[in-house]
């Protein structure tokens, strides 16, 4: 029995099982992928200046679909990627985001969370937004909403949605892309202004692009492995 090609909701669905027999990487191999992988996603930087030069759509397409291969609570997929090209759109994006960040900056985040933020250099300024030629706003649906109104809950939603958007950002940067995961607080207004139906609760902003030629990025040190990683 195959597979529907086009995704319709499972919900109540049978178990229908299909054969998975991928083929099996030998180690020597795999300890070549891994140290590569490694070592390019070392090279990841958060970037805040973007070159205005276009990308290949193709490539961030192709980035949005390796996202939407992420694991997902019930295999439910409450995920919705808005890829923003219209300088016009992105303007106001910008406008109502950083109105809501001077509100942030000028004292509803709190000291502790200002000085947390301090060492990045942020503040409530946010030219990413219409520097990079592109952004990508990734959408949390909260529930199934068919469209004669029917709702289904979903579950793990946050959960599903950040790995997704981890699984996004590596193949962004696999892809010789640089991104930014900027999440205006609170983010209403970007329902509004993509027109996003009621379900879908925004989740990131992530500017795509080049860095820009005079780039920079704070000096940071990531935790090493014996820091984060326990063996028992």
């Amino acid at each position: 029995m195959s597979i529907p090609t086009q995704w319709t909701p499972t919900h109540g669905d049978a178990y229908r099982p299909v054969p998975y027999r991928p083929e099996r990487m030998s180690a020597a191999e795999s300890l070549v992928r891994a140290a590569e992988l490694r070592e390019r996603m070392g090279r990841r930087r958060t970037v805040r200046q973007f070159s205005p030069d276009p990308v290949p759509e193709q490539v961030v397409r192709d980035a949005i679909a390796c996202a939407a291969t992420a694991p997902s609570g019930a295999h439910q997929q409450p995920w919705t990627f808005v890829l923003v090209k219209d300088a016009g759109v992105r303007r106001r994006i910008r406008a109502a985001a950083e109105e809501e960040e001077q509100l942030s900056y000028a004292g509803r985040l709190g000291e502790e969370w200002l000085a947390a933020l301090r060492p990045l250099g942020t503040d409530e300024v946010k030219p990413h937004l219409t520097d990079a030629p592109a952004l990508i706003v990734v959408f949390q649906q909260r529930y199934w909403l068919g469209e004669g109104g029917e709702k289904r809950k979903h579950y793990y939603v946050d959960e599903s949605v950040g790995i997704a958007v981890g699984m996004l950002l590596s193949a962004l940067h696999l892809s010789g892309l640089a991104a930014l995961v900027h999440t205006p607080s609170p983010m209403r207004f970007l329902s509004e202004v993509l027109g996003r139906p009621v379900n879908e609760k925004a989740f990131a902003v992530i500017p795509v692009g080049y860095p820009a030629p005079d780039c920079e990025v704070p000096d940071l040190v990531r935790k090493s492995l014996d820091q984060v990683l326990v063996e028992v």
